[in-house]
């Protein structure tokens, strides 16, 4: 299946961008699609052959799963890539504009029980929440 590309510009510099991205107590804080979820816990071992996981539940604590994953290919400040539990791969790329603008791009394999809107949807969502606590984070 082709894969979906979705895009931001954070209005930050490439090394907050990077590193409120990678680091598990940030990534707890906007890791969720939508405000009726959270990301209570996340564990994240950046490196080569490295794995993270991520516990993402509803609040109510009607449903949750963990998102896990290995690492591929690490170039700091630059590009990210992984494979999810399920195979699927995943490469995030950060192209710094200039010293106070990044682009982030996620490219991902979806998967085949939620249609390709839905994931790009949700997918994006994560990206928005996560350009809100960039820009909004001191």
């Amino acid at each position: 299946m082709e894969p979906i590309r979705i895009e931001i510009t954070i209005l930050e510099p490439t090394q907050k961008v990077w590193d409120l991205m990678t680091t598990p107590n940030h990534i707890e804080k906007w890791n969720f699609a939508h405000e009726t979820w959270h990301c209570p816990k996340a564990e994240n071992d950046l490196r080569v052959g490295g794995k993270f996981t991520y516990r993402m539940e509803a609040k109510d604590e009607s449903f949750g799963f963990d998102l896990s994953g290995i690492y591929d290919e690490i170039i700091p400040l630059k590009k990210i890539k992984y494979h999810l539990e399920d195979g699927r791969l995943v490469e995030v790329i950060f192209n710094e504009i200039d010293p106070t603008t990044t682009e982030v791009v996620e490219i991902f394999e979806p998967e085949t029980q939620n249609s390709r809107e839905m994931q790009r949807d949700g997918w994006y969502a994560i990206l928005n929440n996560f350009h809100k606590y960039v820009e909004n984070y001191k």
